[in-house]
């Protein structure tokens, strides 16, 4: 199959899409704690999804898993247990900077390692990137989404500092400058390593083309492993949270309970009600919770579903693929922010530093395209 820079944009920009909307379910969420309802949704995520579609698209899952090495298997599950820290707590830096702080700030350190480190480890920078007229394109493409993430951080900090903290809270209700800025460098850092999962997961690809899946399909198996990895480390994470929080109950029950002074559960159909307030209003929407959940973990999913369908574009440098995601997922996700009122009272120049950013990320993803067109033409 001949590469093709255009489509693979589109493809990436269909996964960013699809990661800068799947936490919007989440927030219609009600009566779950927020582990409770992350890991509902990382089932979806890291298990349901990425098996079924496996199954249904590629050839022989079984069999290309079981012959690929031990330490093809071992690296790739390895880095995916560290992606996975990045995604729970990218789930908290959400939860304090909002969707499009948070992003920024994450995607711009997680863009800087994951698009860099690969082609400088496999020895590949100096010759093919630095040395070709495709690669420093390319490279100047990287450069411009860098500085379109820092416009959409200073957008932030700048809404951050004209926004009252009683308008920051009314927005977003656990909003923390400083605690969430901790948590999205960790996270950013940490969720660089899915592109060293999938660097790590090459041989994989090989063995499922050596069984018949077509080309456009040859990432999903390595999505079942490196997303095996990220499993563990949000299923300790969240089920020692239920632990420690008393909340363990809620994937069971449909009564919401309250802590008593104690630390002991009460069952909020035992405390008296207001005025205004039935018994039906205050059970759990169960089946709701769990469908948004559903809704939420699998269109988590597809950002990667569609990011392996466009790395299969892009020829020699798909390494660039990791620009464009990231590019990709900022640009939308502000567009989420702007939709859901974040950016309200933020001031005029908040949202200049915004729009200039977008338009910076936008120009990114058209010259890293163009980057890998000329590789190809030439």
């Amino acid at each position: 199959m001949t590469p093709n820079p255009a489509l693979g944009v589109v493809f990436h920009w269909l996964g960013g899409l699809a990661s800068a909307s799947f936490y919007v379910p989440y927030r219609a969420v009600r009566r779950w704690s927020w582990e409770t309802y992350w890991l509902a949704g990382g089932f979806f995520s890291w298990i349901i999804a990425p098996w079924v579609l496996a199954l249904l698209l590629t050839s022989d899952l079984k069999a290309v898993l079981s012959s690929a090495s031990a330490g093809t298997i071992f690296w790739t599950i390895l880095f995916g247990l560290l992606w996975g820290v990045g995604g729970l707590t990218f789930g908290l830096t959400m939860r304090f900077l909002g969707l499009s702080l948070g992003m920024a700030v994450v995607l711009g350190l997680c863009a800087a390692f994951g698009t860099l480190i690969p082609p400088i480890f496999r020895g590949e920078f100096m010759g093919e990137v630095l040395g070709t007229a495709s690669g420093r394109t390319i490279l100047l493409g990287v450069a411009i989404c860098l500085i379109g993430i820092v416009m959409a951080g200073l957008a932030g900090i700048s809404k951050e500092r004209v926004m009252s903290p009683a308008q920051q809270k009314a927005v977003i209700a656990e909003f923390d400058l400083k605690k969430g800025l901790a948590v999205a460098t960790l996270s950013g850092v940490m969720s660089a390593c899915f592109a060293y999962g999938l660097a790590a997961g090459e041989p994989i690809k090989l063995l499922t083309l050596k069984h018949g899946t077509p080309t456009l399909w040859q990432g999903l198996p390595v999505l079942v492993v490196i997303l095996m990895g990220g499993f563990t480390t949000n299923f300790i994470w969240c089920v020692a949270l239920n632990f420690r929080n008393h909340t363990g109950h809620e994937y069971f029950t449909r009564v919401f309970r309250t802590l008593d002074s104690k630390n002991r559960g009460v069952s909020s159909l035992d405390i008296v009600p207001s005025c205004t307030e039935t018994k039906a209003q205050r059970r759990v929407p169960m089946l709701t919770n769990y469908l948004l959940c559903a809704l939420a973990g699998t269109t988590w999913y597809f950002q990667f579903f569609f990011y392996t369908m466009g790395e299969t574009q892009m020829g020699r440098y798909k390494f660039s693929s990791w620009t464009l995601h990231m590019a990709s997922i900022i640009i939308f996700s502000s567009l989420w922010g702007l939709s859901l009122r974040e950016w309200k009272g933020s001031g005029t120049t908040a949202l200049r530093l915004l729009f200039l950013a977008l338009f910076l990320l936008v120009a990114s993803t058209v010259v890293v395209g163009y980057g890998n067109y000329l590789a190809i033409a030439h």
